[in-house]
């Protein structure tokens, strides 16, 4: 498999010890020209965005009462938004403002939190269908093709339904995965 957004990092038992790291799942936001970025999917913070006083995703306070999750170690507040059924993917789709992950997947910045916000005072997509992120993980142009051959990364295809941005948990997303995967796995 190539490395390509909408792709999943699995970190393997070499990152065991490294707090950040250990047992992640990371989704591929890009592959960009500047290096490749995503976030981790499985690291909840515990509190809500009202908690963490965090105006910069949400602008109008129409998210406050939304779980934020840790992105990763780079400062940056992202989102994802996922329509679910009876909301209006194609809206969303063609905003201009969110970027496509893969089919049905779509990431927002600070930038579009707004526009976000006002899609869902009007029904556009539910409440439920946006997670929350203080943070990112970035990698220098080759260093995280690099990592992936040193051994500290699988990759994995990844689809909707496996990032499930409606389930209620996610602590059990790296064990998940690894099962998915089925005995196949580098490690």
């Amino acid at each position: 498999m190539s490395l390509k957004k909408g792709c999943l990092l699995i970190a393997t038992e070499k990152l065991d010890g490294v707090h950040i790291f250990e047992r992640t799942v990371i989704l591929l936001l890009s592959t960009g020209p500047l290096g490749p970025f995503g976030i981790i999917l499985n690291r909840p913070s515990l509190m809500s965005i009202k908690e963490t006083r965090s105006a910069v995703l949400d602008v109008a306070g129409t998210f406050s009462d939304r779980p934020l999750f840790f992105g990763g170690p780079l400062e940056e507040g992202l989102f994802l938004v996922s329509p679910q059924r009876g909301y209006d993917n194609d809206t969303v789709a063609k905003s201009g403002v969110f970027e496509e992950v893969m089919r049905g997947v779509y990431y927002g910045t600070r930038e579009s939190a707004g526009c976000a916000a006002e899609m869902a005072r009007r029904n556009v997509v539910g409440l439920g269908d946006f997670r929350f992120f203080d943070g990112y993980c970035g990698w220098e142009k080759e260093q995280l093709k690099d990592e992936i051959q040193a051994g500290y990364w699988t990759l994995a295809a990844c689809s909707p339904s496996v990032i499930g941005l409606n389930k209620e948990g996610t602590l059990g997303l790296w064990e998940e995965v690894l099962w998915l995967m089925g005995p196949k796995k580098v490690w």
